[in-house]
């Protein structure tokens, strides 16, 4: 087992860019989106620097860069809506699991570790993509934006896991790709694990301060 994991007894894990690659399939949806407005397509290069803060900044962020403007209450909340629907008929057709993630997985699972996942994309669609994905099995909880009021980088959804599981935040280690992973997880009082070939704005993930790097998660194994 990887030193990183010396002590911890809670894995905190994100989706987006640390185990799937998601943006084609939410490329796809967004430049249908988009579209349908009569707007031209972002494509996959920009969508992948706007995810990370939930599915309706993804929308919000789409709209600023087709329009130029900053989309009033109204018209942002027709365009998220589309966005779901569009993304709900196929958010796993180009989706892939990362390599040595279930590897990686498997081996934490193996060793007794509560892994869980904390993503701010919507809850109902996690589901759905790892039946699909084949990593359905591993995670005792999964939690998206939508299910607490908050969503990261702020750090409750971390501090509910811990809560929820009785472990010490000093115990529990979160697992992202982006400065929303590693802010939620300091502020938690957790250790903190980047990767470096996620979704970060286009910046380095270096640049958040993680407690480690690894290049791919096999090297937790």
């Amino acid at each position: 087992m990887h030193s990183c994991l010396e002590g911890i007894r809670l894995v905190v894990f994100d989706l987006d860019g640390t185990l799937i690659d998601s943006v084609p399939d939410l490329a796809a949806a967004v430049d249908v989106m988009l579209i349908e407005r009569e707007l031209a397509p972002a494509g996959a290069a920009l969508v992948r620097d706007w995810v990370g803060n939930g599915s309706r900044k993804l929308v919000e962020r789409a709209l600023r860069y087709a329009t130029g403007n900053v989309p009033d209450e109204k018209t942002l909340n027709a365009a998220h809506s589309a966005f779901l629907d569009h993304y709900a008929r196929a958010p796993h057709t180009r989706t892939r699991v990362y390599p040595g993630v279930k590897e990686a997985l498997t081996a934490l699972k193996q060793r007794d570790l509560i892994l869980v996942l904390v993503t701010n994309k919507p809850h109902a669609f996690i589901d759905p993509i790892l039946d699909v994905l084949g990593l359905s099995g591993y995670f005792e909880l999964t939690l998206g934006g939508d299910s607490l009021a908050q969503k990261k980088p702020d750090p409750a959804p971390l501090l509910h896991m811990a809560n929820r599981f009785g472990v010490p935040c000093e115990q529990c280690l979160m697992i992202g790709d982006s400065r929303h992973d590693m802010e939620a997880g300091k502020r938690a009082g957790f250790r903190t694990l980047a990767v470096p070939y996620g979704y970060n704005h286009g910046e380095p993930i270096i640049d958040s301060k993680p407690d480690l790097i690894v290049e791919s998660l096999k090297e937790l194994v």
